[in-house]
């Protein structure tokens, strides 16, 4: 059984989860959480301050020793808002690494959204059609729109409680004016999305983490039952009483711990006007958030535990909007991709690239002509700037930048260690990038008249060579052929071996 732990390391606190795969399902061993206000500095200079990284390394080496303690076998620590936005960021993940060995990941505010709705999703069972889920965290707050279990828009917004406090809320309990003026900020920010968010026709709200968890247990202790739904009413009710409380009086409200008093106006405005403006009913609190989707995700990638539909759905249909917001040929890719999948499978005796490989080559095969949006000349280059800043859902920035890097050389330039492309990726993908590029362009070659030629394949592995042989239509594959021809060196500087083609 394996033990997983994930590490969030956000703008307000830092999160530990540890928890065991049990009959595919994940059994939650141990949690621990601290507020470090690590985002606080980044908010108003820029850069995180000295002290509160010291403060948050001390409770990661805390929770290490928990981890060491439960035995975990995989750890994943993923940092938000506050290390995207930090211009010393960079020196953070290093002392991380140095001080501990963990390796931190600085996740973009779509894929946080991203394993925020998987952590629901796999956790909960919600059976409405269209729901809008809300995660407010201290530096963002990200608004997820999901049809029916799948993302179908992810938003994120510099709303979070420790960035509004910091910057608009100065008196205790607040001023008119400073409220005034933070609403107004708020209500911009939304305003910017509104029509499209408004345009998905929400049926449910769900919110997440502490600020919808104190917003929650409040209006739950006014009513005669215990409930986590919120209606709207009830929360204008609630920000009006809190914004006029000072931090001891409300600090002695159930639900509102010590640290949360500080911020918790802030973040009742970011509900009350994204309730305003975006016309909503009520919400519904669910515990559930980053880590549990960061634990999902670690949990379906070593196992199936009923995700790996909806983790193939993600990634498809991000390619899909991908592909076709670069008006890419979707008939001529996607049978790229089909031969590209199944040399993978022929071949596999002789590239040895590891299943997960698949995927990344799936990837690379749907989108390697996004380039040819800005312009056919330098096209591979364009596409490698394009697919590596881009968001594609389910996909970790390290594999982003391998489909990049597959892209980037899917034509006749050399690949080589000190280029931008190949700088970036670890030490195994640098390895694995030339066998996976060549059955790119094996594939491609399989195309070359871009008219479905070619209908299906074969292969034969031998100790010195492999035989390809394509089924093709009656009008036979000469072209198809001619490019698999000069395609036969570069196959054999790569895996020593002789290439050979033939069609019936």
């Amino acid at each position: 059984m394996a033990t997983l732990a994930a590490v969030d390391i956000g703008a307000n606190s830092v999160r530990l989860k540890i928890a065991r795969v049990v009959r595919k399902r994940l059994q939650v061993l141990h949690e621990d959480r601290e507020v470090v206000r690590l985002g606080e500095g980044v908010f108003h200079t820029g850069a995180l301050d000295p002290a509160a990284m010291e403060q948050t390394v001390r409770v990661l080496r805390r929770f290490q020793k928990a981890v060491q303690a439960h035995g975990a076998t995989e750890v994943r620590v993923v940092a938000t808002s506050a290390l995207r936005d930090a211009n010393n960021g960079g020196a953070f993940v290093q002392w991380v690494q140095a001080a501990i060995g963990w390796r931190v990941e600085v996740v973009s505010g779509v894929e946080e959204g991203r394993l925020i709705h998987l952590g629901v999703m796999a956790n909960s069972r919600i059976a409405a059609g269209r729901i809008l889920l809300i995660d407010l965290g201290g530096g963002s707050c990200e608004l997820i729109v999901s049809y029916k279990g799948q993302i179908e828009h992810v938003y994120s917004l510099p709303l979070g409680a420790v960035r509004l406090t910091r910057e608009f809320l100065k008196h205790d309990p607040p001023t008119e004016t400073e409220l005034d003026q933070m609403r107004s900020y708020i209500g911009e920010e939304i305003r910017r999305i509104a029509p499209q968010l408004t345009a998905h026709k929400i049926n449910l709200t769900v919110a997440t983490s502490g600020t919808p968890a104190a917003l929650s247990e409040l209006w739950s202790a006014g009513q005669d039952a215990e409930t986590t739904t919120v209606p709207r009413a009830g929360l204008l009710r609630l920000t009006k009483k809190l914004s006029a409380l000072s931090i001891d009086r409300r600090r002695l409200l159930k639900g509102i711990g010590p640290r949360r008093a500080e911020i918790i106006v802030a973040g009742a405005h970011v509900f009350a006007e994204l309730f305003s403006e975006l016309d909503l009913t009520s919400f519904r609190y669910l515990p559930f958030g980053l880590r549990d989707g960061i634990l999902a995700q670690m949990a379906a990638d070593d196992q199936d535990i009923g995700l790996s539909k909806q983790l193939e759905n993600e990634r498809n249909n991000s390619i899909f909007n991908l592909a076709s917001h670069y008006q890419v040929d979707l008939k001529f890719s996607t049978r790229v991709a089909e031969h590209a999948e199944r040399l993978f499978k022929l071949l596999a005796p002789v590239h040895h690239l590891p299943p997960e490989y698949g995927s990344l080559l799936n990837a690379a095969a749907m989108l390697h002509e996004v380039g040819s949006f800005i312009s056919r000349a330098g096209r591979r280059r364009h596409a490698f700037y394009i697919l590596a800043h881009s968001e594609l859902l389910g996909f970790s920035l390290p594999q982003r930048r391998f489909i990049a890097a597959i892209a980037r050389y899917l034509g006749k330039s050399k690949i080589t260690v000190t280029s931008p492309a190949v700088r970036v990726l670890s030490p195994a993908d640098r390895l694995l990038l030339p066998r996976t590029v060549l059955l790119l362009r094996l594939a491609r070659a399989i195309e070359q008249g871009r008219r479905g030629a070619v209908l299906s394949l074969r292969a034969k592995v031998e100790p010195r060579n492999v035989k390809l042989t394509l089924v093709t239509r009656p009008t036979g594959a000469e072209l198809e052929l001619w490019a698999l021809e000069r395609e036969s060196n570069y196959f054999s500087e790569v895996f020593a071996r002789s290439l050979t083609c033939a069609e019936v």
